[in-house]
């Protein structure tokens, strides 16, 4: 996907985001029998704290508006930069757009200073267990928390 651009989201991108999380995380309702968590997560607030980067593509045709089409929420932490979600659209999936997505997190990881990204995805999202390992990702631990039983992986930075 060399026609995306990947930007800090901005409080106009809200409506954007949710929309994405939407699209990308209900599929997994009835799957794992409960709302998964960044569907619940306060958007707004996460796009204020500067947490939110949106991956835009040109609409259909290319020369048109953009539009968003994934994103990723970040949070630095003291060791590790977490990376709270990966989202795309379902029309996008297939078009090298998450992978886009995770190498911009890297990036932002090594801009920052941080040795390794973490994150965990629900157990029952088994397409995910396929995708972080092809990317470097090791799977660390297994825990359940309250409804959820996530999968935690990490990944060091060279």
């Amino acid at each position: 996907m060399t026609n995306a651009r990947i930007r800090p989201a901005v409080a106009a991108d809200v409506p954007a985001v949710r929309a994405v999380v939407d699209a990308a995380f209900r599929p997994y309702i009835a799957r794992i029998g409960v709302v998964p968590v960044p569907m619940e997560a306060d958007h707004a607030a996460n796009v204020a704290a500067g947490r939110v980067f949106v991956a835009e593509i040109p609409d259909e045709g290319g020369g048109g508006p953009v539009r968003v089409a994934g994103l990723v929420v970040l949070e630095p932490r003291p060791d590790h930069l977490y990376l709270d979600v990966v989202a795309v659209r379902p029309d996008a999936r297939g078009t090298g757009l998450g992978r886009l997505l995770l190498a911009f997190a890297e990036d932002r990881a090594r801009a920052l200073g941080l040795p390794e990204i973490r994150l965990f995805t629900n157990a029952m999202m088994w397409e995910n267990q396929r995708i972080y390992p092809r990317f470097g990702y090791e799977a660390v631990e297994r825990r359940t928390t309250g409804p959820y039983d996530r999968i935690h992986y990490r990944k060091r930075l060279r």
